[in-house]
């Protein structure tokens, strides 16, 4: 799944239609991710630019995207040198993968200056290069002339685009060579599309055609299965596809892709801190495990001193160990001896043992069940995280703060607490469905939120975000969140998850449990596979 210079040309075609626009704020999403907020004749414009290794791609975005608190360097560059400029100019170099965003913009003085900002999306050596009289300001990604003598690219040095190959334009010259790959013949041609051009012409249709349907559509279409796109229909795949318009396509595909991959990477030391304290907590359980096997066997600690005091006339000299007539059974029972001491002072050492194990069965068995408790919170924060967004992690982070486990970022500003965590809210039709996804969504959802009368769905037996349902119940209300019930959970991935549901009156508060964990008195059960596809379907259209 990559974008190709044709593809490009697509994308180029359509932004420059919107010129000129205005650059009101530069944002760094992640450390990939660049959103710019643009303005042109009263309305207002996102502009996604990706240099992800995988992800890399330019588009208009509908989406909402929260900016991490500290901003990098090469934000602070563009919003020093590009905030306020407008975009008159976008062009792509060739049909490279490739393309220079002219941008005017005024500098404290009032002097006018024009710079070029090269978006570079060529996988993983996509970069964007800020350049002005062809001398780089700054890039994101740098390449000091140590790593690499034939581009560098780093503060100061002249900019040099990247080596141009001597292909052929397909918009020029449609005369192919049959045995040689298209890719090999012109440019913008990806493997993929490439692929789709020869299976067409072998299936009697022309090279100028097949151009003339690219250059006129405005639509992706995008091949789940297969995972691969492009703006013409890709025939030889033989698959089913969903179509959409061009920008609106890069959402869909992209946005819910590296939207987790953009949560760890803001929320990294959450999943750290959770794996380390589970991987702690499971050594720990170990351990104590092993302790309160010990301890359980401690009557025979007991036996070797009753024996040791029975025999100790018998044995004045030290020993290493003695074999002695048990009392009962008659048999020989082989008792290790510390040398250092007599036989009447190993008895005392024996009932000093003795005593300590049977008071270690009653607090091993207390660290044991606080243990578990440990490994059921974090276990259940892992699962969360997985399907945390922003306001979900930030909110966990806060959880974990209070508790004692995160110290607080003294360099983060302190954001009033609102009253109400941010949980997901979709509205079908009048009814209004609400997801919890971490203990303080569920919680509040759950015991302050809801009427007694509204319906509350739960994956049965395994950790998961608690769903209320307030409208209508139907076997589609029932279905749509049993659905987001089972979704967001342990068992995301699996097939018929139960999920049981029941009214509201029906729960109380689990004690001793982590907050927002609920015990039911009665509930009805149903079997759903989860869909991520459905999932995102409901998010795009009734997601409020």
């Amino acid at each position: 799944m990559a974008l190709d210079g044709l593809l490009l040309h697509k994308l180029e075609v359509q932004l420059s239609k919107l010129l000129p626009l205005k650059i009101n704020k530069c944002s760094q999403i992640s450390e990939h991710e660049f959103l710019f907020h643009l303005r042109n004749n009263s309305k207002n414009y996102k502009l996604m630019i990706s240099t992800h290794s995988q992800y890399n791609r330019i588009n208009l975005t509908t989406q909402d995207y929260k900016s991490p608190l500290n901003a990098s360097n090469f934000i602070m560059v563009l919003r020093k040198y590009i905030d306020g400029g407008y975009i008159v100019k976008i062009s792509q170099v060739g049909l490279d993968r490739l393309l220079d965003l002219e941008i005017t913009a005024y500098d404290d003085l009032t002097d006018r200056h024009t710079y070029h900002l090269y978006v570079e999306l060529m996988g993983k050596y996509a970069n964007l290069v800020l350049v002005e009289n062809n001398k780089i300001i700054d890039a994101q990604k740098r390449i000091p002339p140590f790593e690499n003598n034939i581009r560098s690219i780093f503060p100061g040095l002249e900019f040099t685009l990247p080596t141009a190959f001597d292909k052929k334009d397909p918009f020029l010259f449609q005369d192919i060579g049959e045995d040689e790959n298209l890719t090999k013949q012109f440019h913008g041609f990806s493997p993929l599309l490439s692929r789709e051009f020869i299976y067409r012409i072998h299936h009697h249709e022309t090279f100028a055609d097949i151009m003339k349907e690219l250059d006129e559509s405005n639509s992706l279409y995008y091949y789940e299965q297969e995972n691969q796109f492009h703006c013409i229909e890709l025939k030889h795949l033989h698959s089913t596809f969903s179509c959409y318009p061009l920008m609106k396509g890069f959402d869909v595909i992209y946005y819910h892709a590296q939207e987790k991959e953009r949560i760890r990477e803001q929320s990294g030391d959450l999943y750290k801190l959770v794996k380390k304290e589970l991987n702690r907590n499971s050594a720990k359980m170990k351990k104590l495990k092993q302790t309160l096997e010990e301890a359980n066997d401690c009557e025979k600690y007991k036996i070797y001193g009753d024996l040791l005091y029975s025999y100790c006339y018998l044995y004045p000299n030290k020993l290493e160990s003695v074999d002695l007539e048990d009392f009962e059974s008659g048999e020989k029972i082989h008792i290790p001896l510390d040398i250092r001491f007599d036989m009447k002072n190993n008895a005392k050492k024996y009932y000093q043992k003795y005593k300590k194990s049977k008071t270690a069965q009653n607090e091993v068995a207390k660290q044991i069940e606080l243990c578990q408790k440990e490994i059921e919170y974090f276990s259940l924060l892992q699962v969360q995280l997985d399907y945390a967004g922003f306001e979900d992690a930030k909110e966990i982070r806060s959880e974990l703060e209070k508790n004692g486990y995160l110290k607080p970022n003294k360099n983060t500003k302190k954001v009033k607490q609102k009253t109400a965590p941010h949980y997901l809210t979709l509205k079908i039709d009048d009814n209004m469905i609400y997801v919890g996804k971490n203990n303080l969504q569920n919680d509040y959802l759950t015991f302050h939120f809801a009427k007694k009368e509204d319906l509350w769905f739960h994956v049965l037996d395994y950790h998961g975000a608690h769903v209320i349902l307030h409208g209508e119940v139907n076997e589609m209300t029932i279905r749509t969140c049993a659905m987001l019930a089972s979704y967001y959970s342990q068992q995301k991935n699996s097939s018929s998850v139960p999920v049981a549901y029941t009214q509201i009156r029906n729960l109380k508060k689990a004690k001793g449990k982590a907050v927002g964990q609920a015990l039911m008195t009665s509930y009805k059960a149903i079997y759903i596979d989860p869909d991520e596809k459905k999932i995102i379907d409901l998010l795009d259209h009734f997601k409020v």
